[in-house]
């Protein structure tokens, strides 16, 4: 395979516009845009988490979901491609159950905070809360495939449990929330 990005800067995009991935020029304030700027800074912040873990099995699963988010994003950047399937949404249920598996049960919410890890992985959990309203605000206007949001929305629960695994594997406790 060829240099893909032999140039990083273009100057294209000086006018307020970027392309999509079929060619076609959009603002780059277009509801598209937004949704897969926003499933790119996920990932960032999954890059983060995995940047602060040693845990060999979270490791696993975050990367294989930066690969999935990837596929997620170029779905996103050419309107009518279809890349995200089911199980890809079933993956990350199987991955909930296990990993939920190991924590006990909650029974109060908990404040996004612990270790370096922890608190990466509650930030990259809400950053892939926003992705999934901007991909919901795309679809209000234009065609979005169930398995994407839902691939969102499963995610961020997955990021969610991890949180709460990560927050034991750095000896760490939940904060439970308590009304003033």
């Amino acid at each position: 395979m060829g240099h893909r990005l032999s140039k990083i800067y273009t100057r294209t995009g000086d006018d307020g516009s970027t392309g999509l991935g079929d060619g076609t020029r959009v603002p780059k304030t277009h509801a598209r845009i937004e949704a897969y700027g926003a499933v790119d800074e996920a990932n960032s912040a999954i890059g983060m988490v995995l940047a602060a873990t040693r845990t060999p099995e979270i490791r696993a699963v975050l990367t294989r979901i930066q690969h999935e988010l990837f596929d997620l994003g170029g779905e996103l950047s050419v309107p009518g491609l279809r890349t995200i399937t089911e199980e890809y949404v079933a993956r990350l249920e199987a991955d909930l159950d296990h990993f939920n598996e190991l924590l006990p049960p909650l029974k109060e919410f908990i404040l996004p905070s612990g270790g370096t890890a922890t608190a990466a992985c509650h930030l990259a959990r809400a950053i892939v809360r926003r992705a999934e309203r901007r991909v919901w605000t795309l679809a209000q206007s234009e065609q979005v495939a169930s398995e994407v949001t839902r691939y969102l929305n499963r995610l961020s629960d997955l990021l969610f449990v991890i949180a709460r695994v990560l927050v034991r594997a750095e000896q760490g406790q939940e904060v439970l929330w308590r009304r003033e």
